[in-house]
């Protein structure tokens, strides 16, 4: 039973190998340049400003999350119009009330304030 694991096993051995063989063959061979542009910043072109491990506000994720979510819903719309036909008047009814709940949940989303970037105030101030 365990010899049917072998080949994946010895699969695994020889990605892990390559992978590690790449590693230490481009850390052997590779140039080594200090250059004081390799540290300079890339985006933009600009020095970073302020602290980098300074936290995100939850603002940031609240929308993101509710993104990743109502766009995970919509998977499950291709799906139901991949077999639509073979659902019938069943399937539709289903359907009209997996968009009803999905419609009161984009209203109590949308009245939390969670769609919303930036307050009023916020957005006078800059």
């Amino acid at each position: 039973m365990l010899s049917d694991y072998f080949p994946i096993l010895m699969m695994a051995m020889a990605a892990l190998a390559f992978a590690a063989g790449n590693v230490i063959f481009s850390f052997l061979i590779g140039p080594r340049i200090e250059k004081s542009g390799k540290l300079d910043p890339y985006e933009c072109g600009m020095a970073p400003v302020g602290n980098p491990l300074e936290p995100f506000s939850v603002k940031y994720f609240l929308p993101a999350m509710a993104f990743v979510i109502f766009d995970i819903e919509v998977v499950f719309l291709f799906l139901w119009a991949v077999i639509f036909k073979r659902l019938g008047w069943f399937g539709l009814a289903e359907m009209a009330v997996f968009l009803a709940v999905l419609a009161l949940a984009l209203v109590y989303v949308w009245k939390k304030g969670v769609l919303e970037w930036g307050s009023k105030t916020e957005s006078s101030i800059s």
